[in-house]
């Protein structure tokens, strides 16, 4: 077991080690992956491995947990010399990362302790107007003098690819002092933080001594500005939608945590690490732009490492907000399904760009770009469409594809896809190109970007680009020209669903509604660490840059969840719940547009987006500050929750629970208190009753009436019409039965509804979906 030196505390862990007979089995599928090399040909692979934390564990110090985790491993270097143990974990999991073979951790199955290994996966990333379309700004908005401290005193601790701090939206101007006992390290070149970003640090592969900078993405700088900006005036991008610029949340901390990297992504094992270091540190919310690919969504709950992680965060008080991920509009392809991880999807707003596209028949088609030059404004170009041929190089506008054809002097038509779209620009830029059209396809629908391109650009919908290409097929001398209208206001519908952002079901979780809301997400103003654009200035350092992905959506919420706990702790009141807070966000969430209607989906011709698209809606900053009900959750319920998704296997719960659970309790999804409400109904005989456990923080004595919609071809009982509360911090539980109401619909079919108890102040309400 290897030699411990620290004392009696040592001593107590290592006669436990030598009472420990219980042989535990893995159950974790080892799956092949890539090597930490890019390639699949090495048997060396980094894995996550899961051992059951000893009895006396919290005697451990840092020097004996990594002597107990390396004695686990065959040695501690492999051939080449490099070390085995990458992290020691003290908080996240119970376990470590090391490079092992496939053979070498069935070997660790007979080993005390052992609990199971997954191999690590890889996870990629994923403002001057959202404050005011969120109403924060409003007379009575979250940051009313009456509602909201700006975040002050909360931390948000960014995962993600660290900061770009000389930018003044961290300037620490107006902060409060840091935080009494606050001492996260700081990696910076400068060497020191300020007021306001108050921790930096690095995770690379075991490597924890590089600095926590953001130049060579720009992602983590724009998350963190989004979520907890400070506020600067006359923000732009290349002179458009000129404002005040600030996060969400502009009095709160912001600590860094760079975890993700150029050429490696967001390893699952650097994520870890940095959940484990911010649970160290103090934080109170986990900002985790970080999502999977479609070939590496998690396929169960206990592969899901992260979701792991932010168990023991959540069991600590800590708020882990994530995103749905970019990979729809298709269904079942959410990288993050967790009841306990806030989920969040992304919106529109009713804020454009403009650009407009004229043919030459007259016909004008609005799109998008942050790139506004006078240079062809009143000129008609030549239309040229290489891929018209049907070559994907070509339909692409891929490097050196344009070869071979005359686009000198013309406006190219592009599609949307395989590179970057500014990327795309240059290489029509190098051709001879005097523009380009960049046309969405079917799935993308009217979801367009307004980015900065080197080149003029318009960025046009799937319907659009059909007219389009019909008008170059049907004219031998196609012509066009692009004008610029700059920033546009009022554009409807809106919000409106991304057609990138990822959907639901989950795969492997049925009975929780996931996405839990959605918000802004499409092209949003934030911070950035350079100047954009084709002729961009090394001397400024007020730069900003428009990003769109749930990674711009996921820091909205974060910093929303700041303005409410800020709240909470400035007013001497109760901090929620992780669970209750997700609840206050969930059921003041609005499933409307601006105009009443039902929010749109971008990736169809004319469909509103269901329930497993846009969760409960977008959500509301305001009402979520002052929810009146909430539903709370147990961290025992958790765990009854875990005993029945996976079948009462104590040995499996135990890698959440870090300790010798066992499974005496188990509950279905359906039972979880959770706000949102999903039921499935297999048959036409499907009865299915459920309860639900409110509590008061509202006003102490309130009255609230039940009104709900049922979901097709399901009738609703509830077990009262009313819920007279009388204290704050009373709880009423009352009792909801699902029945069938005439014929099955079929399997597949989807319904949906809502319930919703009304008072003269608040509307709590819940959204229900009916699998059949």
């Amino acid at each position: 077991m290897g030699e411990f030196k620290g004392g009696f505390a040592s001593f107590l862990v290592l006669a436990f080690f030598l009472s420990f007979n219980i042989v535990l089995l893995v159950h974790c599928q080892l799956l092949p992956i890539v090597s930490d090399r890019g390639d699949n040909t090495s048997q060396i692979q980094t894995y996550i491995v899961h051992v059951l934390k000893p009895e006396g564990s919290k005697f451990l110090g840092a020097e004996d947990l990594e002597k107990w985790h390396k004695s686990f491993l065959p040695n501690n270097t492999l051939d080449t010399g490099e070390p085995r143990l990458l992290y020691s974990y003290k908080e996240a999991i119970s376990g470590f990362a090391a490079r092992l073979t496939p053979e070498e951790v069935r070997g660790m199955e007979k080993m005390d302790g052992f609990l199971c290994a997954n191999p690590s996966k890889r996870l990629q990333v994923q403002t001057t107007y959202t404050h005011k379309l969120l109403n924060l700004s409003t007379l009575f908005g979250a940051w009313s003098t009456s509602n909201s401290f700006y975040g002050e005193g909360i931390i948000i601790g960014v995962l993600d690819t660290g900061i770009h701090l000389p930018h003044p939206s961290f300037a620490d101007t107006g902060m409060p002092p840091v935080p009494r006992g606050w001492n996260a390290s700081c990696n910076l070149p400068r060497g020191s933080c300020n007021g306001k970003v108050i921790g930096a640090q690095s995770f690379r592969l075991g490597n924890t001594t590089n600095p926590a900078t953001d130049i060579d993405k720009g992602h983590g700088t724009h998350v963190a500005g989004i979520a907890a900006g400070n506020f600067v005036d006359n923000a732009d991008v290349l002179s458009l939608s000129p404002g005040r610029a600030s996060g969400m949340a502009p009095k709160a901390y912001i600590s860094v945590y760079k975890v993700c990297w150029v050429g490696i992504g967001c390893s699952a094992l650097d994520i870890i690490a940095g959940i484990d270091q911010a649970i160290l540190d103090g934080v109170h919310i986990l900002q985790m732009s970080i999502g999977s690919d479609l070939p590496d969504l998690p396929i169960s709950l206990g592969e899901d490492e992260i979701a792991i992680a932010t168990f023991s965060a959540m069991q600590k008080g800590i708020f882990p907000c994530t995103v749905a991920g970019n990979n729809g509009p298709d269904p079942k392809t959410l990288s993050h399904a967790a009841p306990w991880d806030m989920v969040v999807g992304a919106t529109t707003m009713d804020r454009r760009i403009r650009t407009t596209v004229t043919l030459g028949n007259g016909k004008q088609f609005h799109g998008e770009s942050a790139y506004q030059p006078n240079t062809i404004t009143n000129q008609f170009f030549p239309l040229a469409f290489p891929g018209s041929n049907g070559q994907l190089d070509q339909l692409f506008c891929l490097n050196n594809s344009l070869n071979g054809f005359n686009v000198k002097g013309k406006i190219v038509m592009c599609e949307v896809g395989e590179i970057d779209d500014i990327e795309k620009g240059g290489f029509v830029r190098n051709a001879g190109g005097a523009g380009m059209i960049l046309m969405n396809f079917g799935i993308t629908g009217f979801t367009t970007f307004s980015k900065a391109q080197h080149l003029p650009v318009s960025h046009v919908s799937y319907k659009d680009a059909m007219q389009i290409n019909d008008y170059f097929i049907s004219n031998s001398t196609p012509t066009a020209k692009i004008t610029f209208g700059g920033t546009i206001f009022g554009i409807r519908p809106a919000p409106a669903l991304a057609s990138f952002s990822s959907r639901g079901l989950a795969k492997y979780n049925r009975n929780i509604l996931k996405p839990d809301v959605t918000a802004p997400g499409v092209n949003i103003l934030s911070a950035w660490p350079v100047d954009v654009g084709p002729f961009p200035s090394n001397l400024k350092k007020k730069t900003f840059n428009f990003l769109s992905g749930t990674s711009m959506a996921a820091p909205h919420v974060s910093g929303i969840v700041a303005l409410i706990m800020s709240k909470l702790k400035n007013d001497n009141k109760r901090i929620w719940s992780t669970s209750e807070i997700q609840s206050a966000l969930i059921t003041t969430a609005n499933p409307f547009d601006l105009d009443g209607k039902p929010i749109f989906d971008e990736a169809t011709l004319n469909d509103s987006a269901n329930i497993l698209q846009r969760g409960a809606g977008q959500v509301n900053a305001t009402n979520a500050m002052d929810p009146g009900l909430v539903y709370n959750i147990k961290p025992d319920d958790y765990v009854a929750y875990l005993c029945g998704i996976f079948s009462n296997d104590s040995q499996v719960v135990q890698v959440f629970t870090q300790d010798n659970t066992q499974c005496t309790r188990s509950i279905p999804g359906k039972r979880l208190n959770y706000p949102s409400i999903g039921i499935r109904m297999k048959s036409r005989s499907s009865r299915t009753t459920i309860k639900r456990t409110v509590t008061n923080v509202g006003d102490a004595r309130e009255i609230y009436n039940v009104t709900w919609i049922e979901p097709p071809f399901v009738k609703i009982y509830v077990s009262q019409y009313k819920l007279s509360f009388t204290r704050l911090e009373q709880q009423i539980t009352y009792r909801i039965t699902f029945t069938m109401n005439g014929s099955h619909p079929g399997s597949g079919v989807i319904g949906q509804g809502q319930l919703s108890w009304v008072s003269n102040k608040h509307t709590v309400t819940s959204p229900i979906y009916i699998a059949f």
